[in-house]
C-alpha cells in the first residue's frame, strides 16, 4: 500500500502497518516532516486545553500524552504545564474549565499564585489564579524521524522529495499513483492496492487528483522563539482558546503561539512582522517583559482543519477525521486529516485498523506498548563518550535513535570528530552519517534531523563548516555546494527578517557580510560578467 504524506500522522502509518507486516511505501514532496509537523509550538498537549470545547479531544490527548512519554521518551521532555488565569481574562471560565478537565480524567491541581512566582519568576506580579497540569514538550522533528527508522527496521520504506501527481484507478478502485521526483523530475508509476491519504494541509488537493472532494481548509499560524528559556515550563491563559496564549520551553529557547488565519495555500508558511508584534502584545500579560528577550526567530506553518460547516479559525474542529472513500465510489483510498501532533499514534492505529480490515490483515496494533527506539547501552554511551564532545554523546543519542550505535562506530575510526554546530553540538560523525541516509538530498534535511543551524547563530557558521566539509569527503547532495548553502541560509533569513530590530538586526548583517560580501555568494558585481 502507499501512504502519502511524511508528516507525524503518515510516519505514524508508515510505523503501524510495517509492525503488523502490511507491505507499505511511503511517498512525501517534501523532506520528513518539513510541513506541520516541524511547524508547531512543540506542546505535548495534557488535553486540558481542549477540556471545556471538546472534551473527546482532551480525553485523546491526555491518554496519548501519557503514551508517548512511555514509547517516546527520547522526543519528550517531562515539563509539566502551568494554565494561569490574569486579570484580562474571564473569572466565571476558571470553575467551567476544573470541571471539565475532571471530567476528562485530566489533573488540574490549583496551587499558591506565590509558589507558582517562586517556581517561575518571571510570570506577572498580578496573575489571579494558577494550576498545574501535565502538559509536556515533544520535538516533533525527532519524533517523525524515530518513527521513520523503526518503519524501516519493520520493512516500511521512504521516498522523499516524490510528489503524487495522479492517483490510478480502474472500475471504481485504486490500482496505483504516479509520482514525480521534484529534484530530477523523473516520473515512476507505483501500483498498489491501498493508498491513505495522509498529507495534512495537502490532503484536499490529493482527493481531488482522485476526483474527490474533503472538507478540509489550511489554517495558517505563526509562533515566536526566544533566545531564552525564561519559563521551564509550558504556561498557557486560562481562559478559552485564543491566539498567541502558550509558551513552551525548549532546550534553551522558549516558543509562543499561535496565531490562526484562514488560507487557501497550504505552503503559506513567512510568518510577518505584523504577526510578531500582535503576539508579543498578547504574550505581555504573562511575561511583562517580554519585549526585552531576544527574539531568535519567528516561523509560520499550517494546520488542516476539518471545516465540514465551513467554520473557520478557531472556530473549526481540533478533532481528527478519517474518511473512507468507498462511500464516494472509490474503492483502495482513505483520507486522514485534523488532529494534532499529540494524537498522532492514536490516528494512525485507527487509519491502521481500516486498512487492515479492507486487506484481510488481522495482526493487532502494538504501537502503544513497544518503544518507538530503545535507549542506547551503558557500554555504547561509555564509547561514545570518547569520541563526542562533552554532552554530545547524550544529545546525539536522543537524535540519532537506533542509528546512533552506526554513528558511534563512525567517530571512533576517525581521528577527530570535529563540532561543526556548537550551538546545538551537531559533530562530523552525525552530519555525514545523516547526509549519506536515501532520504537525505540537501543542508536543509540535514538540518531538520539534527538541528544543525537552529542555535543562536541561525546557520551563520555552521552551514558554511558543514558543506565544506561534506565536500572534502565526497558525500554527494542533490544541489550544488553553493546553492546548498543558499537555499540553507534563505530559509533561516526567512525566519529573521520579521523581527530585525536591536542585536537581531546587527547579526543578520554580521551573516550578510560573510556570505554576500566576503564569499559572495549572491554572485553581485562579477567582473567577469562584466
Amino acid at each position: 500500500m502507499i501512504i502519502i504524506g511524511g508528516g507525524a500522522t503518515g510516519i505514524g502509518i508508515l510505523r503501524d502497518l510495517s509492525m503488523r507486516g502490511v507491505p507499505a511505501l511511503l511517498l512525501e514532496q517534501g523532506g520528513l516532516a518539513h510541513g506541520t509537523s516541524s511547524r508547531f509550538h512543540g506542546l505535548l498537549h495534557s488535553g486540558a486545553r481542549y477540556a471545556v470545547s471538546d472534551s473527546e479531544s482532551a480525553r485523546e490527548c491526555i491518554e496519548e500524552n501519557m503514551i508517548l512519554r512511555r514509547i517516546g521518551r527520547q522526543c519528550v521532555e517531562e515539563t509539566e504545564g502551568f494554565f494561569v488565569r490574569t486579570k484580562l481574562d474571564d473569572p466565571a471560565f476558571e470553575p467551567r474549565w476544573v470541571e471539565a478537565c475532571a471530567r476528562a480524567g485530566i489533573t488540574a491541581e490549583r496551587i499558591d499564585v506565590a509558589e507558582a512566582r517562586r517556581l517561575e519568576p518571571s510570570l506577572a506580579p498580578n496573575i489571579c489564579s494558577v494550576y498545574r497540569v501535565p502538559d509536556s514538550c515533544v520535538d516533533g522533528f525527532r519524533l517523525v524521524w524515530h518513527n521513520a527508522l523503526c518503519a524501516r527496521r519493520y520493512g516500511g520504506d521512504i521516498l522523499t522529495y516524490h510528489e503524487v501527481i495522479a492517483i490510478k484507478q480502474s472500475n471504481g478502485k485504486v490500482t496505483g499513483v504516479r509520482a514525480r521526483n521534484r529534484i530530477t523530475g523523473e516520473e515512476l508509476d507505483i501500483a498498489c492496492e491501498y493508498v491513505v491519504n495522509a498529507a495534512g494541509s495537502w490532503s484536499g488537493q490529493i482527493a481531488h487528483l482522485a476526483g474527490l472532494d474533503v472538507s478540509v481548509s489550511p489554517d495558517r499560524g505563526t509562533l515566536i522563539v526566544f533566545n531564552h528559556r525564561f519559563t521551564s515550563r509550558v504556561v498557557n491563559r486560562l481562559h478559552k482558546s485564543s491566539d498567541g496564549d502558550i509558551f513552551v520551553p525548549h532546550g534553551s529557547i522558549t516558543i509562543l503561539g499561535t496565531t490562526s488565519t484562514p488560507t487557501d495555500r497550504p505552503d503559506n508558511n513567512t510568518p510577518t512582522t505584523e504577526d510578531v508584534l500582535r503576539l508579543l502584545d498578547i504574550g505581555e500579560p504573562l511575561f511583562p517583559d517580554l519585549r526585552s528577550y531576544r527574539i531568535l526567530r519567528a516561523f509560520a506553518g499550517t494546520r488542516p482543519l476539518y471545516t465540514p460547516n465551513n467554520a473557520v479559525g478557531r472556530a473549526a474542529s481540533r478533532n481528527f477525521h478519517i474518511v473512507d472513500h468507498k462511500q464516494d465510489g472509490l474503492e483502495g483510498m482513505a483520507s486522514i486529516f485534523g488532529g494534532k501532533l499529540t494524537t498522532y499514534r492514536l490516528m494512525a492505529e485507527r487509519m491502521s485498523d481500516l486498512v487492515c480490515r479492507c486487506l484481510g490483515n488481522n495482526q493487532p496494533c502494538r504501537t502503544a506498548e513497544e518503544p518507538i527506539m530503545e535507549d542506547p547501552s551503558p557500554e555504547l554511551m561509555q564509547k561514545a563518550a570518547r569520541v563526542f564532545p562533552l554532552n554530545g554523546a547524550v544529545l546525539a543519542a536522543d537524535r540519532l535513535g537506533s542509528t546512533f550505535a552506526d554513528v558511534v562506530e563512525k567517530a571512533a575510526s576517525e581521528t577527530d570528530n570535529e563540532l561543526l554546530c556548537e550551538c546545538e553540538m551537531v559533530s562530523m560523525a552525525e552530519v555525514e552519517y545523516v547526509a549519506r541516509d536515501p532520504a537525505t538530498h540537501s543542508l536543509h534535511d540535514v538540518r531538520l534531523r539534527t538541528r544543525l543551524g537552529m542555535g543562536t547563530c541561525q546557520g551563520t557558521f555552521c552551514s558554511l563548516r558543514a558543506i565544506g566539509a561534506l565536500t572534502e569527503r565526497n558525500v554527494p547532495l542533490a544541489f550544488s555546494p553553493t546553492e546548498d548553502v543558499s537555499q540553507f541560509l534563505q530559509e533561516r533569513w526567512r525566519g529573521l527578517r520579521p523581527a530585525l530590530w536591536g542585536k537581531q538586526l546587527k547579526e543578520i548583517e554580521l551573516g550578510r557580510a560573510i556570505y554576500a560580501a566576503t564569499l559572495n555568494l549572491d554572485g553581485a558585481g562579477n567582473e567577469q560578467e562584466k
